[in-house]
């Protein structure tokens, strides 16, 4: 049984690409014809005698998006192509990175995703940049600046910036879904915009320490 393909759509794909019999079909061609079939990380082709193929397929299971939008990453970290549509209808977060870092940015994301639960929220777009800076997005359009680091570090940054950020927002009157974005990249502590305040200094030992700079506007 297969999710995403029908025994008509995977003969439409496999079939052109078959040569010989029963007996003379080359079994590893066979193999990568099924593999090439959409949504079909993995194929495996046997003869069952007395004349029949046994074909055991294993799909891909799509966890996020990645990068154009016309790619997603499977539980394995591994990037494949999908229909545009079948994107879209996912609800499914969107990851971003350099070539070859998928698997590196679906680890981090479901390191760090759990940890913003505290608020209510969950992460739905992660992206290493360029120059190996993490930057996040949550739910409710709030910017995480991760700044660089191994995906610990970034995870202690975020913790910190969970346990504290409720009671930075409540000092100003607001609540944490008046955060439009937070700067974790501060040695000590990270910065907070918050709808109608400007920018919030919170210390790492907690809220106690709040710096305002140019109050309201």
């Amino acid at each position: 049984h297969t999710t995403h393909n029908s025994a008509a759509s995977l003969r439409a794909v496999v079939a052109p690409r078959l040569e010989g019999n029963f007996f003379t079909l080359d079994l590893p061609a066979a193999q990568s014809a099924f593999q090439s079939a959409p949504w079909v990380r993995k194929a495996v082709v046997q003869r069952e005698f007395p004349g029949r193929l046994n074909v055991k397929l294993e799909e891909h299971v799509a966890v996020a998006q990645w990068g154009d939008g016309d790619h997603l990453i499977n539980s394995f970290g591994e990037v494949f192509d999908a229909d545009s549509g079948d994107v879209a209808e996912r609800g499914l977060p969107d990851l971003s990175g350099p070539e070859g870092q998928s698997a590196q940015v679906l680890a981090t994301y479901q390191l760090l995703n759990p940890l913003v639960a505290p608020l209510d929220r969950r992460l739905v777009d992660l992206a290493l940049q360029a120059r190996g800076n993490w930057r996040a997005e949550l739910d409710n359009g709030a910017v995480i600046e991760l700044g660089h680091g191994t995906s610990q570090e970034l995870a202690a940054r975020l913790k910190q910036f969970v346990a504290t950020v409720k009671e930075v927002a409540a000092r100003h009157q607001r609540g944490v879904d008046a955060v439009e974005a937070a700067d974790l990249r501060h040695t000590g502590g990270y910065a907070l915009r918050l709808r109608g305040v400007s920018t919030v200094r919170a210390d790492a030992q907690g809220a106690s320490g709040v710096d305002i700079k140019n109050r309201a506007r």
